[in-house]
Order: structure tokens, then C-alpha cells, then sequence
């Protein structure tokens, strides 16, 4: 079962990536496509025995590989969900000067969140949504983008979070 688990985690990053260059399909379908493809990753996961150590490495790679690869759909799935005209019909803003370069942010803090659960330092969590808060803080003086910022950056550490809890699941 683990290496049908490390095979979805793989496929997760896969798709997200995927995703993100082709754009297609709508903003929800692409969240909830690879919201699926994680649960059954950690269904399999939780369901498989003791881990190896090269299982274990390897779901580390794949963890942060989906992650930063696949959160990107999810963020702009439930941002879409949250407010249908915020969104454009690629993902972006359609407004480009809400929240530059929020997609670059959020890969960056997407690795970095993943990589301080793995590396079992919680408390980066904070340093980490600390730091993104403080270098948007004169850009979030506007309601649409103080929502924005915190819709995406919940999504998105969701999901960091997430996909390091299957390695977590395959540790136990």
C-alpha cells in the first residue's frame, strides 16, 4: 500500500503541474481533482505497513513536489469558490495589481511550510505566514485584497500542510 501511496502522491504533483501549464479545467474542478488525488494518497498511506527509509524519502521529495506543484490549483479553486468574479478564466486576478506575483509567493511558501513540518519545526509555520504577512502588509490596505491574501494563504498552507502529513501517515 505505500507504494500505491508514494504512486497517488507522485500522480498529485503530476497533475498539479499539469494543471497550472494548461489551465484547463475550471478553477473548483482542478481544487477538487487533486483534493482527490491526495486523499486517496493518504487513504493508501494510512491503510499501508511500516515504511522504509527509502519510502520515506522518497515521499519526501513527492510531498514537496505536490505540494508546491499542486497548491497552486487548490488556492485558486477555493478562490474562485469563495468569489467566482475575483478570479479569471486562467486563475489569475483579473485585476493584476491585486497581489503581484501572489502565484511565486505561494510556491515559495508552500516549500517552505512543507519543509518545516518535515523537518518536524512547527514553530516555522508561524515564521513563515509572519514573514508573508509583514512583506504584503502595505499591499492589504484594500478589502478585496486583505480577502484575497487570506483566503489564499489558508488555502495554500492547507495544503502544504497536507501533503506533509502523508509522510507523517507513512512515519507511523
Amino acid at each position: 500500500m505505500n507504494v500505491l501511496a508514494l504512486v497517488l502522491l507522485g500522480l498529485t504533483g503530476v497533475a498539479g503541474l499539469a494543471l497550472v501549464l494548461l489551465g484547463r479545467p475550471a478553477p473548483q474542478a482542478r481544487g477538487a481533482a487533486m483534493a482527490a488525488l491526495l486523499a486517496a494518497a493518504a487513504a493508501s498511506a494510512w491503510a499501508g505497513g511500516d515504511a522504509t527509509d527509502t519510502e520515506l524519502g522518497i515521499a519526501t521529495v513527492l510531498a514537496v513536489f505536490a505540494s508546491v506543484a499542486g497548491g497552486g490549483p487548490v488556492a485558486t479553486g477555493v478562490l474562485h469558490a469563495a468569489d467566482p468574479a475575483a478570479v479569471g478564466v486562467l486563475g489569475g486576478a483579473q485585476d493584476p495589481e491585486i497581489l503581484r506575483g501572489g502565484a511565486w509567493i505561494g510556491v515559495l511558501e508552500r516549500a517552505a511550510l512543507t519543509g518545516t513540518l518535515l523537518a518536524g519545526w512547527p514553530e516555522g509555520l508561524a515564521v513563515v505566514l509572519a514573514v508573508k504577512g509583514l512583506g504584503r502588509f502595505a499591499e492589504l490596505r484594500s478589502p478585496a485584497a486583505a480577502e484575497r491574501f487570506i483566503v489564499g494563504t489558508l488555502a495554500s498552507a492547507l495544503w502544504a500542510a497536507a501533503c506533509a502529513g502523508l509522510v507523517l501517515l507513512l512515519r507511523v
